[in-house]
């Protein structure tokens, strides 16, 4: 599927914002509901990991489109539908500027192309997508991609907040964007004090941590001193919850929340 074709199949994030869900609608809480959340299709990754040549781009791909696919199917039968599908990082396994990077994610578009129209999608970077170490040209490539790397949007009363982790991880070759996305964060927490938000909920690719936020630091998570300065700037946020791609790191602060 061509850049063009895909335009009109997912709702891109632009402008810092998913036009899927006009805010002036959904800022209002008008009771529970659900959204899925995935992550790491990677297609690439499985003969990659096979064969001990993780770094390489992967040359095969059947297995994860197999897999994409019943996921597919599986959200679309889901009555009532979800609010929106959500996908944590690590769309294809090729890094930037690897072979098969291209048809990775051609592929994986073809596939995304069959989720209900009904169903927004949701794309957060992961390393995989933008690189371990960022850059302005691997940013600006996912953006015409996937969309905007970090953005917020609404949902039933809920503000989501989508992070491009990667920053947080070494933005060493591109501060300037680190620094921005930090500014736009505190303007966005700012914004879920004001509003008085049911709920905020933080969608990036590299878990803050696994087991316990005084952990080692490891290749899955995040330094200790990022790891701080994340949880005091969110705590500050009332009725906060973080999800990564790890499940079980989810981390939820609920101050005041029997307001």
């Amino acid at each position: 599927m061509s850049t063009a074709e895909a335009r009109g199949v997912f709702h891109r994030a632009r402008g810092r914002t998913l036009d899927a869900f006009p805010s002036e609608k959904e800022r209002e809480w008008k009771g529970p509901f659900y959204f899925i959340q995935g992550a790491d299709p990677q297609f690439g990754l499985m003969k990659a990991w096979s064969t001990g040549e993780c770094d390489s781009g992967g040359d095969e791909w059947g297995q994860e489109t197999r897999l994409t696919e019943q996921a597919v199917r599986a959200v679309n039968r889901l009555n009532p539908k979800p609010k929106f599908f959500v996908l944590c990082g690590d769309l294809v396994h090729a890094m930037p500027g690897m072979p098969w990077r291209k048809e990775q994610t051609e592929d994986l578009q073809r596939v995304l192309r069959d989720v209900d129209s009904e169903i927004p999608l949701v794309f957060v970077s992961g390393n995989h997508d933008v690189g371990n170490v960022p850059t302005p040209e691997t940013i600006e490539e996912f953006q015409q991609t996937w969309g905007d790397d970090y953005f917020s949007f609404w949902v039933g009363g809920v503000l989501f907040l989508v992070l491009n982790s990667q920053f947080l991880y070494d933005a060493s070759r591109c501060p300037a964007l680190k620094q921005a996305q930090d500014q736009w964060l505190d303007q966005q927490l700012s914004i879920a004090g004001q509003r008085k938000c049911q709920h905020a909920i933080v969608f990036q690719h590299i878990p803050l941590f696994l087991e316990s936020i005084d952990e080692d630091d490891d290749y899955f998570n995040l330094s200790k001193p990022v790891r701080k300065e994340m949880v005091d700037k969110l705590s500050k946020a009332e009725r906060l919850e973080l999800r990564s791609r790890e499940p079980r790191a989810s981390l939820a602060i609920m101050k005041n929340s029997s307001k």
